[in-house]
């Protein structure tokens, strides 16, 4: 896997190299995920306001530093949606966005209970660390599989951004003044967090950036399929050092020895899940898609 340039925190969408965007580098199949991806990536002002919420007897350090990591990610959302409008001009971010935005609301982004789904803060966040170690790992595999040189920039900016939010959930997560979450209790939030990516959320992003308005009485939205369709590309840009890397950071976040043999052997079954996974899917995707 190769890692390639390291960027900085605090980048905006003047320091990407736009004028380097190669249209015959652009593959279907990658522009329909990061059109996806970037209405998920837009929609953080809501998962800013729930975790607020929950954290809000975490002190205003806190409360500022998850209002920066809101901002990082409407600007993943921004870059993406940039480059996916200059791959497909008949693509428009916004009105994409505004569909998804509409009908993805899951209740406690709509509660003001203060309770994690989680049960817990420690779980909010273990279940956080486990998204960003899916976005950190998910989008080294587009910066090293796409051939297009600003979706590869992009990519490893935010690539960059996910580790360091990783980063930002695992010291939350352990500076919090509740007690600590036994291992079982820990995995079993990793797991169900993990079986989650089956949800509305990236099925409907899928739905909403890749079906045209114009085309919904004719092709509804049906979660199984278009979960199906998301999942038959996102799961083949994986190489197995992003899996084994993303299973490590989890291994990390439930307290678990990231090198243990016991890893490897998580990581190892989780490439082989990951690749019939994509493999049973695949046929689907033409026709969703």
């Amino acid at each position: 896997m190769t890692g390639g340039t390291i960027f900085s925190a605090g980048w905006t969408l003047d320091d990407v190299q736009w004028s380097r965007f190669d249209s015959s580098k652009v593959e279907p199949s990658l522009l329909a995920s990061m059109k996806a991806a970037s209405l998920v990536e837009y929609n953080a002002a809501d998962y800013v306001a729930y975790l607020k919420r929950v954290l809000k007897d975490s002190g205003p350090q806190t409360a500022a530093a998850i209002e920066l990591w809101g901002r990082e990610e409407v600007q993943h959302g921004r870059a993406l949606g940039r480059w996916a409008e200059m791959a497909d001009p008949s693509f428009n971010f916004m009105e994409a966005f505004e569909r998804f935005h509409a009908g993805y609301k899951p209740p406690h982004f709509a509660s003001d209970d203060a309770l994690s789904v989680r049960g817990s803060r420690r779980g909010e966040m273990v279940a956080r660390c486990v998204v960003e170690s899916g976005t950190s790992s998910f989008y080294s595999a587009i910066r090293d599989v796409t051939d297009e040189p600003v979706l590869k920039e992009i990519a490893g900016r935010i690539a960059a951004d996910e580790f360091r939010h990783y980063k930002l959930f695992f010291e939350t997560l352990h500076a919090q003044n509740e007690p600590d979450l036994p291992f079982w209790r820990k995995l079993w939030v990793a797991v169900t967090r993990v079986n989650e990516s089956d949800d509305d959320e990236l099925s409907f992003a899928f739905y909403a950036a890749n079906v045209p308005a114009s085309q919904e009485a004719s092709r509804p939205y049906i979660r199984e399929e278009y979960s199906r369709a998301y999942h038959a590309e996102a799961m083949t840009l994986y190489r197995r050092p992003h899996i084994n890397k993303m299973v490590q950071m989890v291994a990390k976040a439930v307290g678990a020895n990231p090198q243990s043999r016991t890893t490897a052997a998580a990581s190892a079954v989780l490439w082989r899940v990951l690749r019939m996974r994509a493999g049973l899917t695949r046929k689907p995707t033409a026709q969703a898609a």
